[in-house]
């Protein structure tokens, strides 16, 4: 087939169109840029990638995956309206020690931030809280080092363990926070410790409504941890 060449007549007669189909040309582009708009807008509002890192209080013992505390904490802030994404990294008997040694391949490259829960089984076994405040210090340390910022999640000791002990481990926390400038939930267990409604018969680790509990109190604190990682993105 040969080339096909159009006439002077003809392109006088696109010049010449009515306004009515410029005006639909117009429209046409403005609708494509409009909806590429859309797309960068949701590709700005990318979810944030939290890890959950903990013991078996943050795996969820003896629980559904769904029911755990990271998959109950996810649902409940996309309720309102927070687009996160959060990896469970609980490890069931993990010791802050423990915790340490698995740090790098528990929090990936890309994570926006750690809720970081560790400690409760140091204080079970009678760990001295020197040996506690190093790991989680050294924990935190190395997770500001890869600009990853942290939620520290408290853990309170037994009374049973002596005045020295609880003191000594109690402050761990809050020193550690002041220290690093963290967000702090003061007591991760905060509303359901002792508390049969709320615990397996184990009396140590939460059932279902005992996540649930969980969440309900930490999450103002995690509002406003999202709130300073929404502020650095900026």
């Amino acid at each position: 087939m040969g080339l096909c060449h159009t006439s002077r007549d003809e392109v006088d007669m696109v010049r010449l169109a009515p306004p009515r189909q410029h005006s639909r040309r117009a429209t046409l582009v403005m609708a494509l840029f409009a909806a590429l708009g859309t797309g960068i807008g949701h590709a700005a509002a990318r979810p944030l990638n939290l890890v959950a890192f903990g013991d078996s209080l943050t795996a969820g013992y003896r629980l559904p995956s769904a029911a755990a505390f990271p998959s109950v904490l996810e649902r409940e802030l996309k309720a309102r309206g927070r687009a996160v994404s959060i990896a469970n990294a609980g490890v069931s008997g993990d010791t802050s020690t423990g915790g340490l040694d698995r740090l790098d391949w528990s929090v990936p490259d890309g994570t926006d931030g750690v809720i970081l829960e560790l400690g409760a089984n140091d204080m079970l076994r009678g760990t001295d809280p020197a040996v506690t405040r190093k790991a989680l210090d050294t924990i935190v340390s190395r997770l500001k080092a890869r600009n990853i910022p942290v939620l520290l999640a408290g853990v309170k000791a037994s009374t049973n363990l002596g005045p020295d002990y609880v003191a000594r481990f109690d402050a761990i926390y809050p020193d550690l926070a002041r220290q690093h400038g963290l967000v702090l939930y003061p007591f991760f267990l905060e509303g359901i410790l002792n508390d049969r409604r709320f615990n397996l018969e184990d009396g140590l680790h939460p059932n279902v409504k005992g996540v649930e509990t969980i969440v309900a109190g930490i999450l103002p604190t995690v509002e406003t941890f999202l709130d300073r990682l929404g502020t650095a993105q900026k």
